[in-house]
């Protein structure tokens, strides 16, 4: 979320763990509060790859990907591109292209973007660890739709799908999240 100077960045989007829930988020919207998931490790001042932790900090969206076979072209200021049958995200730190899209099958640990559930049928890829990536620091910090419940995610912030409409129609080029204890 950097700006030029003389540059107005938009306000983050602010995601604040919910009271005595460490796995749940209360977000902060321009019309209200909504739910979210979060990872099953809490909130993280110092993730780490594994830790189910959700990361703290400024995490600009970079791109949006969408089931094209299940719902509508997201209307956002970001790239935004269908996932296709061979798409993942390496989460192997060892791997040169840890914490990149790759295509599968991959030799390394990959999570497959096309998945049989509903979870990544919006997929909002956060700046997390990407400039630079730092092996061991986390990967596949995303935005995405929540479990029935909201189990917690792997270190992502997960939304029901009605809200994750109105996040996606709030969202301003060069914007995304303030995640905070």
């Amino acid at each position: 979320m950097e700006a030029e100077a003389g540059v107005k960045r938009p306000k983050p989007i602010i995601v604040r763990r919910a009271p005595g829930r460490p796995t749940e988020a209360r977000v902060q919207l321009a019309h209200g509060i909504r739910r979210a998931a979060l990872g099953y490790g809490g909130i993280k001042p110092l993730k780490r790859e594994g830790d189910g932790g959700t990361p703290i900090g400024c995490l600009p969206v970079r791109r949006v990907l969408y089931r094209a076979d299940r719902v509508p072209r997201p209307r956002v200021p970001f790239p935004v591109r269908p996932i296709r049958a061979d798409d993942g995200w390496c989460d192997d730190p060892g791997d040169r292209n840890y914490n990149r899209p790759v295509r599968c099958p991959y030799g390394q640990s990959t999570e497959t973007m096309m998945r049989a559930d509903a979870l990544y049928d919006v997929v909002l890829v956060l700046g997390y660890n990407d400039r630079p990536r730092v092996r061991g620091r986390g990967s596949a910090i995303f935005v995405h739709l929540a479990r029935p419940g909201y189990t917690p995610t792997e270190g992502c912030i997960a939304f029901s799908y009605k809200d994750l409409r109105a996040v996606l129609a709030q969202l301003r080029a060069g914007g995304g999240f303030l995640v905070q204890p």
